[in-house]
């Protein structure tokens, strides 16, 4: 593979290997990837080690690395790994699927939780719940179920010759505010358990997860990064503009489809495996873009910093409330609803809303 400097934009370089394949590698967003990685290995490693019974870093790497303790090799293996990595896999498919959905609708408020998908996954989850008393593999599936009828829909009725970025972002307000009023319904009708157990859902938290959640998302992560990470190219031209997009080759609708459906399913799985966990969708790729400088999609720093934020946000909560006290689905609404009002803000100085 060779590196070919006429790149399209000052400062990156072109990687051009063999059967015409290349990729653009801007020195700033590579550097701000690496740093992403080693700030969420660092994190996960914290992370692991904090709880009632404290371990200290060097002793969680000794374990992982299979030279703990008996006691520790329990505890870092069987309890708190399996957590962390579902906190990995959560925050890095919410980031990449905010960015997709930020980069179609070409508006920074394009966040699964504002266009109603999380909430589409808590229906879905409560009615397994709430009128079927269902178990947890239940009630992952109706999470999945919920959310992708609610794409479906919010595709349909944003669909106009095309999709229009704010007509998607009104559509998903308005289905958001219709599926809140079904998920009230269905606590009203609920038994105290059901209730409890639904409110617990809910907020969305990472308490008690254990390998049973993490290789269904794992199976997920592995199969859209790839056909997400594939489109980015197409996903750059078509923030351009439909027509420019067409004219540069792209076919708009199907990639759009495409890259919605994917965007979709990696919100409903991770909602699947934590609950609706607010708002690290919307902040990471808007973050990543920030620390980048780059105007692109930027799907995979977006993904890193979903994980590190969301590893910040469950490391926040244990150390300030104590272990489980407070679930993580909290800590991100309250930081994450300060954001959107910062964004608010600052888009209405800039004259873009």
């Amino acid at each position: 593979m060779t590196v070919d400097l006429r790149a399209d934009k000052p400062g990156s370089r072109a990687l051009r290997g063999p059967a015409g394949l290349s990729l653009r590698v801007e020195p700033r967003a590579l550097a701000v990837g690496l740093l992403l990685v080693a700030a969420a290995l660092a994190m996960a490693v914290v992370l692991i080690g904090t709880g009632d019974f404290e371990i200290a870093p060097w002793d969680v790497v000794q374990t992982l690395l299979g030279n703990g303790t008996p006691a520790n090799d329990f505890i870092v293996n069987d309890l708190r790994l399996p957590r962390v990595v579902v906190a990995l896999l959560v925050g890095a498919a919410l980031g990449m699927a905010g960015a997709v959905f930020q980069s179609v609708s070409r508006n920074p408020l394009g966040s699964p939780d504002l266009l109603g998908f999380g909430y589409g996954s808590a229906v879905g989850a409560l009615v397994v719940i709430v009128l079927f008393k269902g178990g947890a593999t239940e009630v992952s599936a109706g999470a999945l179920v919920g959310g992708l009828l609610t794409g479906v829909l919010v595709y349909l009725l944003s669909y106009r010759r095309g999709i229009h970025g704010y007509r998607l972002v009104l559509v998903g307000i308005g289905a958001s505010a219709m599926l809140v009023a079904v998920i009230n319904y269905l606590l009203t009708k609920a038994q105290l358990v059901e209730a409890t157990r639904a409110m617990v859902w809910l907020t969305g938290s990472l308490a008690g997860r254990d390998w049973s959640q993490v290789w269904p998302l794992l199976a997920v992560c592995a199969a859209l990064f790839p056909l997400v990470l594939g489109q980015g190219r197409a996903l750059r031209m078509m923030e351009m503009g439909d027509d420019a997009a067409y004219a540069l080759g792209v076919r708009v609708e199907r990639t759009r489809m495409l890259l919605m459906l994917a965007a979709v399913l990696l919100t409903t799985a991770a909602a699947a495996a934590a609950g609706p966990i607010s708002f690290v969708a919307l902040a990471a790729p808007q973050l990543a873009r920030r620390l980048t400088r780059s105007p692109g999609s930027n799907l995979l720093t977006g993904a890193l910093m979903g994980s590190v934020l969301l590893l910040v946000s469950d490391w926040a909560s244990q150390r300030a409330f104590g272990a489980d006290q407070l679930p993580v689905g909290v800590v991100t609404g309250l930081v994450g609803g300060v954001y959107l009002l910062w964004l608010l803000v600052t888009e209405r100085k800039a004259g873009r809303i």
